[in-house]
């Protein structure tokens, strides 16, 4: 059959209509369709495949090619008419999916690592339109997302472990301190930046920068750079994620949060590991799965028992008591926020310099989860009162601090809208609406998909509940100027 990519022949065969119904109206000939296939798969790294019109013409009367061709035609296909076209849209299946497009289920090596962060990120920056990666993923949950992730724990073995590469041979070729130390910096302003002004206006650069940093992870490097590269890789990815998560790119999302701790793994940083299973966790309360959530935050908390921060450990119990909350366990929920609150109090003791991506977890953060915390308890009870009496205080604490703190507007964004929810269970609809302004005066500056629907949820509960209310009525009037529903490209 050749390296070109056939599939195997079928008795019956008949013409691909859909895939002939594309073709037709890309206006490409087969040869260029060919030549487009190639030049992608070289791009790839395979280099085997060696397509002609003859095989083109095979696919439109029907044979179904091997991967990753019929991935490289939704691509070129997706590109060429500006709108996603799927791998099913064109009248293909995946024979062989690879992994890095298809499941969580990756191998725990650092070559392979690498080699699945550098191609996942080439096609999130090539095809940088909202949806297509999304679409071209399903969501992992239940087993199928906690048990590969258990493998985190399992420490790497003597067979495993990789030898230190040999120097590099060509003069330059090792990356110099400074630049090392300019990587990781640049790390922490682009968090800065997504604290800032959300997930949406920085992604692709993050994006582009994690892909440079898997460029240098495949060069000759010394063990302790290439320690540091992949504790750069797993910080860079799990902010691709998270961003990806704040303009609602939930598949993509998984997908780079799975990639980061597979690096931080290869890094040997189990807190930074912990704190990447917690932003997993964080997206499956968002989709509804708490379950799911506790799971991969008791996942998180034995592996990082004997070396997280305080900070770390206060973040994780918080964590662990919203999901508590969403499963509707009020006495588990309750313990955990008291482990937050006792654990930060030991913060200051800790002797050792907390890393970047924990800096965040202040004073207001932990009231912040800890009143949403109580919230979601207020909801799962059926709207308790006692529940949203005990999230008043807290969230109010956030507010207050969040609105002194310029840094992290899309976190008073969201406590805002926290504490509208809770005077909307409390059924004081005037405060309701008088915060849920502000948090539309903040959210037009931040572009955070979440702190939208955030809004716009709260807005629906306040016209369901109090509709004929004039504050309500001018909260939807001004909620249709603000934030009307239009899709942006993230």
């Amino acid at each position: 059959m050749g390296g070109n990519g056939g599939g195997g022949a079928s008795a019956e065969k008949r013409p691909n209509e859909l895939l002939g119904s594309w073709f037709v109206r890309s206006g490409w000939s087969k040869g260029e369709l060919a030549r487009q296939v190639n030049r992608r798969a070289r791009q790839l790294g395979a280099n085997h495949i060696s397509t002609d019109t003859s095989r083109v013409r095979r696919w439109l009367d029907g044979e179904n090619p091997r991967e990753p061709i019929p991935r490289i035609l939704s691509e070129l296909f997706s590109e060429r008419f500006g709108c996603v076209v799927a791998v099913e849209d064109l009248g293909l299946r995946a024979v062989h999916q690879a992994p890095s497009v298809s499941g969580v289920d990756l191998p725990w090596t650092g070559p392979q690592t690498v080699a699945l962060i550098s191609e996942y990120s080439r096609s999130d920056l090539m095809l940088a339109r909202r949806g297509f990666l999304g679409s071209s993923l399903a969501l992992a949950a239940g087993p199928a997302l906690v048990e590969p992730m258990q493998r985190w724990l399992v420490p790497t073995s003597l067979a495993q472990q990789e030898p230190e590469p040999p120097a590099p041979t060509r003069r330059g070729g090792r990356l110099s301190e400074p630049e090392l130390d300019l990587l990781e910096s640049t790390t922490v302003m682009f968090r800065q930046w997504d604290a800032q002004c959300g997930g949406g206006l920085r992604r692709k650069a993050v994006v582009g920068q994690l892909h440079e940093v898997t460029d240098l992870l495949q060069e000759p490097q010394p063990a302790a750079t290439s320690k540091r590269l992949f504790k750069v890789a797993a910080e860079l990815a799990e902010l691709a994620g998270w961003m990806s998560y704040d303009v609602g790119l939930q598949p993509t999302a998984q997908k780079y949060f799975v990639l980061a701790l597979h690096a931080s793994k290869e890094a040997g940083d189990k807190p930074l590991g912990s704190y990447i299973l917690s932003s997993m966790s964080r997206q499956m309360i968002h989709l509804g799965r708490p379950d799911d959530a506790l799971e991969l935050i008791h996942l998180a908390q034995y592996g990082s028992r004997d070396c997280a921060s305080p900070r770390t450990q206060s973040m994780l119990y918080a964590m662990e008591a919203r999901a508590y909350a969403n499963m509707g366990q009020p006495g588990k929920c309750k313990r955990a926020v008291r482990m937050a609150e006792d654990t930060f109090a030991d913060v200051h003791e800790w002797d050792e310099p907390d890393p970047d991506w924990i800096r965040f977890f202040s004073k207001a953060e932990l009231y912040g989860e800890n009143s949403h915390s109580y919230r979601d308890l207020a909801y799962v009870a059926g709207r308790s009162p006692t529940y949203a009496s005990m999230a008043e205080p807290l969230m109010q604490e956030a507010v207050d601090r969040f609105g002194e703190d310029s840094e992290h507007q899309r976190s008073y964004a969201l406590n805002l809208i926290g504490m509208a929810t809770v005077h909307l269970l409390k059924r004081e609809p005037e405060r309701s609406a008088e915060l849920a302004l502000e948090a539309l005066r903040i959210g037009k500056k931040v572009r955070s998909e979440r702190v939208n629907t955030r809004i716009r949820k709260t807005v629906d509960t306040a016209v369901r509940d109090f509709g004929e209310l004039a504050e309500v009525v001018d909260l939807t009037e001004q909620l249709a100027v603000d934030l009307p529903e239009t899709a942006e490209a993230v």
